[in-house]
Formats: structure tokens, sequence, C-alpha cells
């Protein structure tokens, strides 16, 4: 069985961190990575609900790197 790769991007906003798959417009949030992350996941789930999501391969989030861009 062919598996399917979501990439996600996590960043923080205030207090929350938020996760997005790149290739859905699909986004959830946490108090932590790896909460936002799980949140993310449960809500693709709910978004697939009548797909067989066994097929999809979850990425794991091991490092966040932040970098600040400053815009004048």
């Amino acid at each position: 069985m062919k598996k399917q790769i979501f990439n996600i991007i996590v960043w923080r906003e205030n207090k929350l961190f938020v996760a997005k798959f790149l290739e859905l417009e699909l986004t959830s949030q946490g108090k932590t990575k790896q909460e936002a992350v799980d949140n993310l996941k449960e809500a693709l789930e709910l978004y697939l609900e009548a797909e067989n999501t066994s097929k999809f391969n979850f990425p794991s989030i091991k490092e966040v790197t932040t970098q600040i861009f400053s815009f004048n």
C-alpha cells in the first residue's frame, strides 16, 4: 500500500502553537508543539472520516527552528 506523506509547519502565535498541513487547508493549535500536531492529526481524521486514514504517514516533529524577519 502506498503511503501519503503530508508536510506540517508549526509556529508560535502568542501562547499557542499552530500546526498546518502545507498540502491541505487544515490547521490546528495547542499549548505545546506536540499538542498542536496531535490536534492536527485528529482534525485530519475528522476531515477524512469516510477515508481509510491508515494509509497516511504522519510526520513526527522533533525540532522546530524559527527565524524572525523584520520588514520596514
